[in-house]
């Protein structure tokens, strides 16, 4: 879940001071900005992606509900490794686009070899 950001276009907007609000899945104690900034860059977009211009803690972007059910996902799947670390993060499969990639890219083509001279 964490990484820093491209895309979007523009900076990143500051995030307001003072304690987070509307936290729902990420513990109270959790680094706002660094975190915040490695969903930026896991899917390449900028705050409001998943937030309102203006209102962070405002549940009135869909995308936030969807990052919400997302992070759920790679909590569990890391939660069932027994060493505790964490294996799956959001760039997992996003790659830095804000839609995850579904399957692996073409390999590329091996050259033919050259005939014996």
């Amino acid at each position: 879940m964490l990484g820093q950001g491209r895309g979007g276009g523009g900076q990143a907007a500051p995030i307001p001071p003072g304690p987070a609000k509307n936290l729902r899945v990420l513990p109270a104690d959790t680094n706002i900005q660094q975190t915040m900034g490695a969903f930026r860059t896991a899917l390449g977009v900028q705050c409001t992606y998943c937030h309102v211009q203006g209102d962070f803690a405002s549940d009135d972007n869909a995308k936030k509900s969807m990052a919400r059910n997302m992070i759920r996902i790679a909590t569990d799947i890391n939660a069932g490794f027994p060493d505790g670390k964490r294996h799956v993060t959001c760039y997992t499969c996003h790659r830095g686009e804000a839609v995850p990639k579904m399957e692996a890219a073409a390999p590329k083509a091996t050259p033919a070899p050259k005939p014996p001279e």
